[in-house]
């Protein structure tokens, strides 16, 4: 197939945790043997925001890990859909776009409908911003790819799509798997961004008080870390990483005996079943992970045994003083949780999935009628 992706970004994951599983999916898309064209707007937040603090440098640091990847920059103004989506099979249009742009490429398969068209929703603006999910019009897409059944059956309920399927996040194993003989450097580290009010309590809780009462050895990666963020830090030992290239993940887990999850809010509150793509890649990278409660409704892994569940901050410095006294308890959880991303949760399931759905819709490739 030729397939074409619209998306916020893939060379920047400055914030931007989308990027992930979408170049995870395209690069199994290209091993495959599918033509791939992804474009992504030129003044891009992330992609801005990342060449603010790093410059060019950052860019080719991921064309070196990425080679196969390449992006075509647009200014949405100008952007010729008749060239774009010439000789498409499968367009894949993610949430992060414009509205305008997300209802220009639903009039174009209005009149060009031999190929599939999908809206890929990966974010919680259904429930937290219901108004502005249903301002995307979508009349004129087969249906959306939303990553939990919580925002699938919101689709359906409120009649947003035509159709909605659950097509979780999933890790790249290609690039994120466990990486022997590195020396240990700390007890444990966490990746992730602040998150402002949507987890700045759950943080405290879960991961700094623990740490800091533990007096462990600890490092932070992420972006958006306010002055008061980095003065706790401070406070309780921990080393600021800064931003740190999805694609090095793997080496960094691999310096540490430990991992957390700390999810924000409204998706343990509001949108049970969905753990976020970190989840899926600390456990493919084979580190023990302990995470903050969240209702794993779907049954995607098992609790307990993959890895650690804290019901409070009590718990989890429990778990932890456990886990690091406990190297064998450290190599079962490790490996229970890598078997399960393994068996099914990895970009290759999730391509095999979407070719199902492809499937699925074919005979309909002639003439997909409006559900204006």
């Amino acid at each position: 197939m030729r397939v074409v992706i619209f998306c916020h970004s893939l060379v920047s994951d400055w914030n931007h945790g989308n990027a992930h599983f979408l170049r995870g999916v395209c690069s199994e898309l290209i091993a495959r043997g599918h033509a791939l064209a992804v474009y992504e707007p030129r003044d891009a937040w992330s992609r801005m925001n990342l060449l603010a603090e790093h410059g060019e440098p950052a860019f080719a640091a991921f064309a070196r890990a990425y080679p196969e990847l390449h992006s075509r920059f647009y200014d949405e103004a100008t952007l010729d859909l008749d060239e774009a989506l010439d000789g498409a099979d499968l367009v894949l249009v993610h949430e992060w776009n414009s509205h305008a742009l997300v209802r220009r490429i639903g009039q174009h398969r209005r009149t060009n409908p031999h190929y599939r068209l999908l809206f890929h929703d990966t974010h919680h603006r259904s429930v937290t911003d219901a108004l502005g999910m249903a301002r995307y019009d979508l009349s004129d897409y087969d249906g959306v790819l939303a990553f939990g059944n919580v925002i699938r059956d919101l689709y359906r309920a409120r009649g947003w799509a035509r159709e909605a399927w659950t097509w979780h996040e999933a890790a790249d194993v290609r690039r994120f798997h466990p990486i022997e003989g590195l020396a240990r450097e700390g007890d444990l580290v966490w990746i992730g961004n602040w998150g402002d009010d949507e987890r700045e309590a759950e943080l405290g809780e879960f991961l700094l008080e623990p740490v800091r009462q533990l007096g462990l050895k600890a490092r932070i990666h992420g972006v958006r870390y306010p002055t008061h963020a980095l003065e706790r830090l401070q406070r309780a030992g921990i080393d600021y990483g800064g931003w740190l290239p999805n694609h090095e993940a793997p080496r960094v887990f691999a310096h540490y005996a430990v991992t957390v999850h700390v999810p924000r809010r409204p998706y343990a509150k509001a949108l049970p079943g969905i753990p976020t793509i970190r989840m899926f890649e600390a456990l493919a990278c084979g580190i023990p992970l302990v995470s903050a409660p969240w209702d794993d409704a779907e049954g995607l892994f098992h609790p307990g045994r993959d890895y650690l569940v804290a019901a409070d901050g009590r718990a989890m410095k429990r778990h932890l003083r456990a886990l690091l006294a406990d190297p064998e308890a450290r190599g079962e959880l490790s490996a229970n949780g890598r078997r399960t991303v393994l068996a099914r949760h990895t970009c290759s399931h999730r391509v095999d999935e979407l070719l199902g759905i492809v499937a699925e819709l074919q005979p309909a490739a002639q003439a997909a009628p409006s559900i204006a």
